[in-house]
């Protein structure tokens, strides 16, 4: 199969995906306990049946399910996303104000989770059996037990009360009037402790993957064959080893891309990171379901994109893998 045909069969898969999504959140909000005109009505003041009514009718909740997803699947197909409930503003709008600081603080974790998590488990599988294997060991599996909530706060105690090193909230420092590098050295700064507390977690999965994944491809027949030419160890550890033992961290890179988005809503909300992920949890409480489903859909399809591009990866990884599996 060209790489043409390829990719135009993963994209119409991640096609029929997403609109799987878009029928199964809408219901299953729709579904929940809670209404949003209640709860409008509520913020008003005026929380007596009529008005709840009448807000219903305005905001078309009265309405069949069936109705209500027809609706809102001709408006999706023409990219309007709606109006969010509390704020009369397009959903739009609210979303691309957060999504820039959600995928700054979700794809700098990623990235050091990635790049630490790959280091030391190949460390980890050089050495096995020594006291620094058994050090990195136990290092992944005392992050990946600790909570991430708990992380944030630990950290924040340490590096922003104790030591006063790091600012402990918030992207950017409040009325300081940065401008050029120093606004980008401030965002770095705040960025820092929410990122590594982010990137803990799944860097001690891909250590205990990458290690798992190295310990393996090292006692194959090929690596044996490298050796016995006489190859540099260095060239045996790049092109044979960790081109092959690279496979199941994608697939781990690529699945817990959704669970990052998911884990950046304790940490935006435990660092006060303005992002979509505080944005959703603060959607939910409000019931602003087209907020709420805006969301759903695009962190969905960057979920989906991410493993678009994860098994173009597969392919160039290995070669011996064909484009039509």
């Amino acid at each position: 199969m060209d790489r043409l045909g390829f990719l135009t069969g993963r994209a119409a898969r991640a096609i029929v995906i997403l609109l799987g999504v878009i029928v199964l959140n809408f219901v299953l909000l729709r579904l929940a306990p809670g209404d949003p005109a209640s709860v409008l009505a509520g913020d008003q003041g005026a929380a007596d049946a009529a008005f709840v009514e009448e807000l219903r009718h305005d905001l078309g909740l009265d309405r069949s399910i069936p109705e209500q997803l027809w609706v809102y699947a001709r408006s999706l197909a023409q990219l309007d996303f709606g109006q969010s409930y509390r704020e009369q503003r397009p959903v739009v709008d609210i979303v691309a104000e957060r999504l820039p600081a959600t995928l700054l603080l979700t794809l700098t974790a990623f990235g050091f989770a990635l790049a630490a998590g790959i280091a030391l488990g190949s460390t980890a599988a050089r050495h096995a059996g020594s006291l620094l294997d058994t050090v990195l060991t136990g290092i992944s599996v005392m992050f990946f037990a600790m909570p991430l909530f708990w992380i944030g706060l630990m950290a924040i105690l340490f590096f922003s009360v104790w030591l006063d090193w790091l600012p402990s909230y918030g992207m950017a420092t409040v009325g300081a009037g940065h401008s050029g590098l120093s606004h980008v050295a401030d965002i770095a700064l705040h960025l820092l402790l929410p990122a590594l507390t982010l990137g803990l977690f799944y860097m001690a999965i891909y250590m205990r993957v990458t290690r798992a994944s190295v310990l393996d491809v090292l006692d194959r027949d090929f690596v044996r064959t490298a050796r016995a030419k006489g190859l540099k160890p260095g060239l045996i550890w790049r092109r044979h080893v960790l081109r092959n033992a690279l496979l199941p961290i994608i697939t781990f890179a690529s699945l817990q891309a959704g669970h990052l988005i998911g884990g950046s809503i304790l940490i935006e909300t435990v660092f006060a990171w303005p992002g979509i992920g505080r944005l959703a949890f603060d959607a939910l409480m409000q019931r602003d379901y087209n907020l709420l489903l805006a969301i759903f859909f695009i962190t969905s399809a960057i979920v989906v994109a991410i493993n678009l591009v994860a098994d173009i990866l597969y392919v160039a990884a290995d070669p011996r893998i064909k484009l039509g599996a």
